[in-house]
């Protein structure tokens, strides 16, 4: 079955180009690095033995950094490569690179662009993150004897199902691997049951939790004075929880007597207009990042539409109310505020992070919130200090399964 799923593959392989030129039109690849999905590079490998790591999107390679540092601690002569596929991953993280770190996009999965891939950066090792492994490209690895990792590893119902209808495949890919590391016992149950034996799984934890901190604009950050405004920011937000943000920034100022700064940082940067349409509804002022502006302390929102600015939002605001977690989007990451100090809100739609939202809140280290009422009475809660220090505690415990998944892959580099 997975050499059917291989073969389906490299029939395949004429369209690649035609494909990702419909995709450069349409603006959803890099027209200066749009040919690294096909192999092709003209970055240099560097010297020494390489370990490269892959991630779909920005919230997985970001969570990658943490393990980059760990392994550097272990051993400083790594050099290191990350990839992923979605074009906004690679704009952002270019603003928190590690040392000793290049990133590219990942090759498509395809005999020719794997092949460039793999012959001219020649990993010591590979290590897939979250829900990605690639059938022809693991393939691959193991055929030239590159050691592999998977590492938290999250596999949802439905993908577990859509997975199981491939016969074997999946169970043998995943053999294929020398470690496998998931973030809870549901993806492990998922893994053993496609395997169909005794293969060791891990269960270690999300690598989100031990991200390291994300960056932040020191002259921008400078902008915000928090001692005389309650700053507070919706980050990743989606139409829903904009809606509800605003709504709660009225209640707070109209019944109780309490002004806050508004940063709302959207998920889709093309909603900003949403955003000023419904301040205008609402009678509220606002500024744009995209306009050129800054924050503006006389107005009651800012629209942050931007990339990789997230870190000076969560530096400035005391609390942050994470998106997605209303519909059925089902939550985004709460770590990046968590890191940063904020008290994390959230609404009751979170099955993406289930354990992690389910640890915080079990700590009394998150506030979950259903309308905007809620998130009002989150603004002017004064234990917030408090709530965001049992976060930061539960954060350090969560990240003690990076400890693991460093030491497994460096026996894995010196085997």
């Amino acid at each position: 079955m997975l050499r059917l799923v291989l073969g389906v593959g490299a029939v395949l392989s004429p369209l690649a180009r035609p494909v990702l030129k419909r995709r450069l039109a349409k603006g959803k690849e890099d027209p200066a690095r749009w040919r690294e999905k096909l192999g092709e590079t003209d970055a240099k490998r560097p010297d020494g033995p390489l370990v490269w790591m892959h991630g779909v999107g920005v919230g997985e390679v970001m969570a990658l950094r943490g393990l980059i540092e760990h392994l550097a601690l272990e051993r400083p002569e790594l050099q290191f490569l990350v990839t992923s596929s979605a074009r906004s991953s690679g704009e952002v993280f270019a603003k928190n690179l590690p040392p000793r770190t290049q990133h590219q996009y990942l090759p498509l999965d395809l005999p020719g662009p794997v092949a460039r891939f793999l012959d001219h950066w020649t990993p010591d090792l590979a290590v897939w993150s979250d829900q990605e492994i690639w059938p022809r490209m693991a393939v691959t690895c193991a055929q030239r004897g590159i050691p592999q990792a998977y590492i938290a590893a999250r596999v949802t119902d439905a993908s577990a199902k859509a997975k199981s209808r491939f016969g074997a495949a999946y169970g043998d890919l995943y053999r294929l691997l020398d470690a496998r590391h998931v973030q809870e016992e549901r993806t492990a149950a998922a893994l053993r049951l496609l395997m169909d034996d005794d293969t060791p799984v891990h269960v270690t934890g999300s690598l989100k939790a031990a991200a390291a901190p994300l960056a932040a604009d020191p002259e921008l950050l400078a902008g915000f004075d928090a001692e005389t405004r309650n700053i507070w920011v919706v980050a990743s937000a989606h139409q829903l929880e904009i809606e509800l943000a605003l709504d709660a920034l009225k209640i707070t100022r109209e019944q109780h007597g309490v002004s806050s700064f508004l940063i709302i940082a959207p998920r889709v940067l093309s909603d900003a207009q949403v955003i000023e349409n419904a301040c205008k509804e609402r009678d509220l002022t606002w500024s744009k990042r995209s306009a050129g502006q800054r924050p503006d302390p006389r107005c009651d929102v800012f629209i942050a539409d931007s990339f990789g600015e997230l870190g000076t939002w969560y530096r400035a605001a005391s609390l942050a109310l994470i998106g997605g977690t209303f519909d059925g989007i089902e939550g985004h990451n709460p770590w990046e505020a968590v890191a940063l100090n904020c008290a994390v809100v959230h609404g009751p739609r979170v099955r993406n992070f289930a354990s992690d939202y389910d640890t915080l809140d079990a700590a009394n280290a998150a506030i979950l919130v259903k309308n905007a009422d809620d998130i009002s009475a989150a603004l002017v809660n004064e234990t917030r200090p408090e709530i965001a220090a049992r976060a930061a505690l539960v954060r350090s415990a969560a990240a003690q399964g990076l400890t693991r998944i460093t030491s497994d892959l460096v026996a894995l580099l010196d085997a």
